[in-house]
Protein backbone atom coordinates (compact mmCIF):
# COMPACT_ATOMS: atom_id res chain seq x y z
CA UNK A 1 0.00 0.00 0.00
CA UNK A 2 1.37 3.39 -1.00
CA UNK A 3 1.77 5.69 2.01
CA UNK A 4 4.15 8.28 0.58
CA UNK A 5 5.02 9.94 -2.70
CA UNK A 6 8.55 11.21 -3.31
CA UNK A 7 9.37 13.62 -6.10
CA UNK A 8 12.59 14.49 -7.89
CA UNK A 9 13.05 18.21 -8.59
CA UNK A 10 15.16 19.18 -11.60
CA UNK A 11 13.42 18.19 -14.80
CA UNK A 12 10.38 16.80 -13.01
CA UNK A 13 8.87 19.61 -10.92
CA UNK A 14 10.62 22.38 -12.84
CA UNK A 15 12.18 21.65 -16.21
CA UNK A 16 15.57 23.11 -15.43
CA UNK A 17 17.20 20.32 -17.44
CA UNK A 18 15.76 21.35 -20.81
CA UNK A 19 16.63 24.99 -20.10
CA UNK A 20 20.19 24.02 -19.18
CA UNK A 21 20.65 21.97 -22.34
CA UNK A 22 19.12 24.69 -24.53
CA UNK A 23 21.58 27.30 -23.20
CA UNK A 24 24.49 24.91 -23.64
CA UNK A 25 23.47 24.21 -27.25
CA UNK A 26 23.21 27.94 -27.90
CA UNK A 27 26.79 28.46 -26.74
CA UNK A 28 28.03 25.46 -28.75
CA UNK A 29 26.36 26.76 -31.92
CA UNK A 30 28.44 29.92 -31.57
CA UNK A 31 31.43 27.68 -32.32
CA UNK A 32 29.63 25.80 -35.15
CA UNK A 33 29.50 22.72 -32.95
CA UNK A 34 26.78 20.51 -31.45
CA UNK A 35 26.42 19.14 -27.94
CA UNK A 36 25.09 15.56 -28.47
CA UNK A 37 22.08 14.85 -26.27
CA UNK A 38 23.09 11.21 -25.84
CA UNK A 39 26.38 12.40 -24.30
CA UNK A 40 24.89 15.18 -22.15
CA UNK A 41 22.02 12.91 -21.09
CA UNK A 42 24.32 10.49 -19.24
CA UNK A 43 24.87 13.13 -16.57
CA UNK A 44 21.24 14.18 -16.10
CA UNK A 45 20.05 13.51 -12.55
CA UNK A 46 23.53 12.82 -11.19
CA UNK A 47 27.00 14.36 -10.75
CA UNK A 48 28.91 12.88 -13.67
CA UNK A 49 31.89 15.21 -13.73
CA UNK A 50 31.46 15.72 -17.47
CA UNK A 51 33.01 19.02 -18.63
CA UNK A 52 31.09 20.27 -21.69
CA UNK A 53 33.58 22.97 -22.61
CA UNK A 54 36.51 20.58 -22.44
CA UNK A 55 34.54 18.48 -24.91
CA UNK A 56 34.01 21.61 -27.04
CA UNK A 57 37.76 22.25 -27.04
CA UNK A 58 38.34 18.72 -28.30
CA UNK A 59 35.80 19.16 -31.08
CA UNK A 60 37.08 22.50 -32.41
CA UNK A 61 40.73 21.65 -31.64
CA UNK A 62 41.37 25.06 -30.13
CA UNK A 63 42.00 26.17 -26.52
CA UNK A 64 39.15 28.01 -24.82
CA UNK A 65 38.68 30.02 -21.65
CA UNK A 66 36.52 27.28 -20.11
CA UNK A 67 36.15 29.16 -16.81
CA UNK A 68 34.67 32.13 -18.67
CA UNK A 69 32.34 29.83 -20.61
CA UNK A 70 31.21 28.09 -17.42
CA UNK A 71 30.34 31.51 -15.99
CA UNK A 72 28.48 32.47 -19.17
CA UNK A 73 26.50 29.21 -19.09
CA UNK A 74 25.48 29.71 -15.47
CA UNK A 75 24.53 33.35 -16.04
CA UNK A 76 22.35 32.56 -19.08
CA UNK A 77 20.82 29.53 -17.35
CA UNK A 78 19.87 31.37 -14.16
CA UNK A 79 18.41 34.22 -16.21
CA UNK A 80 16.06 31.76 -17.92
CA UNK A 81 14.99 30.29 -14.59
CA UNK A 82 13.85 33.66 -13.26
CA UNK A 83 10.57 33.14 -15.08
CA UNK A 84 10.50 29.37 -14.65
CA UNK A 85 7.24 27.63 -13.79
CA UNK A 86 6.28 24.21 -12.49
CA UNK A 87 5.57 21.56 -15.08
CA UNK A 88 1.95 20.90 -15.96
CA UNK A 89 0.04 18.94 -13.33
CA UNK A 90 2.72 19.10 -10.63
CA UNK A 91 0.81 21.24 -8.14
CA UNK A 92 -2.35 19.19 -8.70
CA UNK A 93 -0.39 16.05 -7.74
CA UNK A 94 0.94 17.74 -4.60
CA UNK A 95 -2.56 18.87 -3.60
CA UNK A 96 -3.97 15.41 -4.31
CA UNK A 97 -1.28 13.75 -2.20
CA UNK A 98 -2.33 15.92 0.73
CA UNK A 99 -6.01 15.17 0.16
CA UNK A 100 -5.25 11.43 0.07
CA UNK A 101 -3.41 11.64 3.38
CA UNK A 102 -0.04 10.69 1.90
CA UNK A 103 3.35 11.80 3.16
CA UNK A 104 5.14 13.98 0.59
CA UNK A 105 8.90 14.00 0.11
CA UNK A 106 11.51 15.30 -2.29
CA UNK A 107 14.84 13.65 -3.11
CA UNK A 108 17.24 15.49 -5.39
CA UNK A 109 20.88 15.33 -6.43
CA UNK A 110 20.92 19.14 -6.28
CA UNK A 111 21.91 20.97 -3.10
CA UNK A 112 19.52 22.25 -0.45
CA UNK A 113 20.02 25.94 -1.28
CA UNK A 114 19.05 25.37 -4.94
CA UNK A 115 15.96 23.36 -4.04
CA UNK A 116 14.63 25.81 -1.47
CA UNK A 117 15.27 28.77 -3.79
CA UNK A 118 13.20 27.41 -6.62
CA UNK A 119 10.53 25.69 -4.54
CA UNK A 120 9.89 29.08 -2.93
CA UNK A 121 9.82 30.74 -6.35
CA UNK A 122 7.22 28.21 -7.49
CA UNK A 123 5.22 28.51 -4.25
CA UNK A 124 5.53 24.77 -3.60
CA UNK A 125 7.87 24.51 -0.60
CA UNK A 126 5.09 24.09 1.98
CA UNK A 127 3.79 20.92 0.34
CA UNK A 128 6.82 18.85 1.38
CA UNK A 129 7.11 17.00 4.69
CA UNK A 130 10.76 16.16 4.00
CA UNK A 131 13.44 17.30 1.54
CA UNK A 132 16.66 15.36 1.00
CA UNK A 133 19.44 16.82 -1.13
CA UNK A 134 23.06 16.21 -2.09
CA UNK A 135 23.95 17.80 1.27
CA UNK A 136 22.49 14.76 3.05
CA UNK A 137 24.36 11.91 1.31
CA UNK A 138 27.84 10.87 0.23
CA UNK A 139 26.61 9.56 -3.11
CA UNK A 140 23.81 11.01 -5.24
CA UNK A 141 21.64 9.21 -7.79
CA UNK A 142 21.80 6.59 -9.25
CA UNK A 143 22.83 5.50 -5.74
CA UNK A 144 19.64 4.78 -3.72
CA UNK A 145 20.78 6.71 -0.62
CA UNK A 146 18.68 9.84 -1.30
CA UNK A 147 15.47 7.84 -1.62
CA UNK A 148 16.21 5.68 1.40
CA UNK A 149 16.95 8.80 3.46
CA UNK A 150 13.67 10.36 2.31
CA UNK A 151 11.69 7.25 3.26
CA UNK A 152 13.31 7.20 6.69
CA UNK A 153 12.53 10.87 7.18
CA UNK A 154 8.89 10.29 6.20
CA UNK A 155 8.62 7.30 8.55
CA UNK A 156 7.65 4.78 5.87
CA UNK A 157 9.16 1.64 4.35
CA UNK A 158 10.66 1.78 0.85
CA UNK A 159 7.98 -0.52 -0.56
CA UNK A 160 5.34 1.96 0.66
CA UNK A 161 6.79 4.76 -1.49
CA UNK A 162 5.88 5.86 -4.99
CA UNK A 163 8.60 7.88 -6.71
CA UNK A 164 8.14 10.31 -9.60
CA UNK A 165 11.23 10.79 -11.76
CA UNK A 166 12.20 12.20 -15.13
CA UNK A 167 15.66 10.69 -15.77
CA UNK A 168 17.23 7.23 -16.12
CA UNK A 169 19.68 7.96 -13.27
CA UNK A 170 16.81 8.97 -11.01
CA UNK A 171 14.57 6.03 -11.83
CA UNK A 172 17.48 3.64 -11.31
CA UNK A 173 18.05 5.13 -7.86
CA UNK A 174 14.37 4.65 -6.98
CA UNK A 175 14.30 1.02 -8.12
CA UNK A 176 17.56 0.30 -6.28
CA UNK A 177 15.88 1.66 -3.16
CA UNK A 178 13.07 -0.90 -3.60
CA UNK A 179 10.42 1.66 -4.52
CA UNK A 180 7.80 1.86 -7.24
CA UNK A 181 8.74 4.44 -9.87
CA UNK A 182 6.69 6.39 -12.39
CA UNK A 183 8.67 8.39 -14.92
CA UNK A 184 7.46 11.67 -16.40
CA UNK A 185 10.22 12.55 -18.88
CA UNK A 186 10.77 16.10 -20.05
CA UNK A 187 11.70 17.42 -23.48
CA UNK A 188 15.36 16.48 -23.01
CA UNK A 189 14.96 13.10 -21.27
CA UNK A 190 12.03 11.68 -23.26
CA UNK A 191 14.29 9.94 -25.79
CA UNK A 192 16.81 8.60 -23.27
CA UNK A 193 16.82 4.89 -22.49
CA UNK A 194 15.13 3.99 -19.19
CA UNK A 195 15.69 0.74 -17.37
CA UNK A 196 13.13 -0.89 -15.08
CA UNK A 197 10.18 1.37 -14.28
CA UNK A 198 6.58 0.77 -13.18
CA UNK A 199 4.75 3.29 -15.37
CA UNK A 200 5.39 6.21 -17.73
CA UNK A 201 3.42 9.42 -18.18
CA UNK A 202 3.80 12.17 -20.76
CA UNK A 203 2.63 14.68 -18.15
CA UNK A 204 1.16 14.64 -14.65
CA UNK A 205 -1.83 16.43 -16.16
CA UNK A 206 -2.85 13.39 -18.20
CA UNK A 207 -3.76 11.05 -15.31
CA UNK A 208 -4.94 11.91 -11.76
CA UNK A 209 -2.60 10.85 -8.93
CA UNK A 210 -5.23 8.61 -7.35
CA UNK A 211 -5.59 6.68 -10.61
CA UNK A 212 -1.81 6.24 -10.91
CA UNK A 213 -1.64 4.92 -7.37
CA UNK A 214 -4.46 2.44 -8.03
CA UNK A 215 -2.59 1.19 -11.08
CA UNK A 216 0.67 0.77 -9.12
CA UNK A 217 -1.05 -1.01 -6.22
CA UNK A 218 -2.83 -3.39 -8.58
CA UNK A 219 0.41 -4.65 -10.12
Amino acid sequence: MIKAVIFDFDGLIMDTESEHYDVLCEIFRGYDCEMPLELWGKGIGTHSGFKPFKYLEEQIKKPLDTEKLDHKLEEMFLKRLEKGAAREGVEDYLKSARQLGLKVGLASSSDRKWLHRYLRQLGLLAYFDCIKSSDDVEKVKPDPALYLKAAGCLGVEPEQCLVFEDSPNGSLAAKRAGMACVVVPNRVTKDLKFGEIDHRLGSMAETPLEEVIRFIESR
